[in-house]
């Protein structure tokens, strides 16, 4: 009985992480002066990005916080199906879809964490424009900012104690663009 109510609770909170992650991903700024394209998969690849970030920083935790993610990515992509679902996609072709989703989220979270590692931005920008980017042309001035941004949040959800993200509250920085690129 007890575990259910846990359940309930750790599902409630990572509805309002993902909230939070949507919330972050529909920034105007990300399509305005970022240049992401405003698009299905444009907001898909923003709520990855998002959704990287605050896995990344709840895999320095105990085991909560990996029950903690896992409802977090449960609850996404059961979004991405209901939101297939509403765009009219068929059974057979949401299935196909989401795992195409899961397969590309893994791939992106690989590729972020990997380009984190190393000291200077070249990887991530070009993971970045490979991903975030896809099919357009962004500016230099846009890749750098998006770079900044990814890794500016980092660190900032870095800072953050990890006993919030239990009741719910992440706290994600604003998308602004350098004061250089202004």
């Amino acid at each position: 009985m007890f575990g259910l109510f846990k359940s309930n609770k750790t599902t409630d909170v990572a509805h309002d992480l993902y909230s939070a992650i949507v919330t972050q991903a529909r920034q105007v700024a990300f399509y305005t002066d970022y240049g992401v394209p405003d698009t299905v998969d444009g907001r898909f690849d923003l709520i990855v990005l998002h959704a990287h970030i605050l896995f990344d920083r709840l895999k320095d935790g105990t085991a909560d916080e990996e029950i903690l993610s896992q409802a977090i990515f449960d609850l996404m992509f059961a979004d991405m199906d209901q939101n297939l679902r509403e765009m009219g996609v068929g059974d057979i072709g949401v299935a196909k879809r989401v795992k195409a989703m899961v397969e590309a989220f893994f791939g992106r979270a690989t590729a972020y964490a990997d380009a984190l590692k190393q000291p200077d931005d070249h990887d991530l920008s070009s993971a970045l424009k490979r991903n975030l980017f896809r099919k357009t042309e962004p500016s230099d001035n846009q890749i750098h900012a998006a770079t900044t941004y990814f890794r500016s949040q980092v660190r900032h959800l870095g800072t953050q104690d990890l006993a919030g993200f239990h009741r719910g509250s992440v706290d994600f920085l604003t998308p602004e663009l350098p004061a250089t690129l202004l």
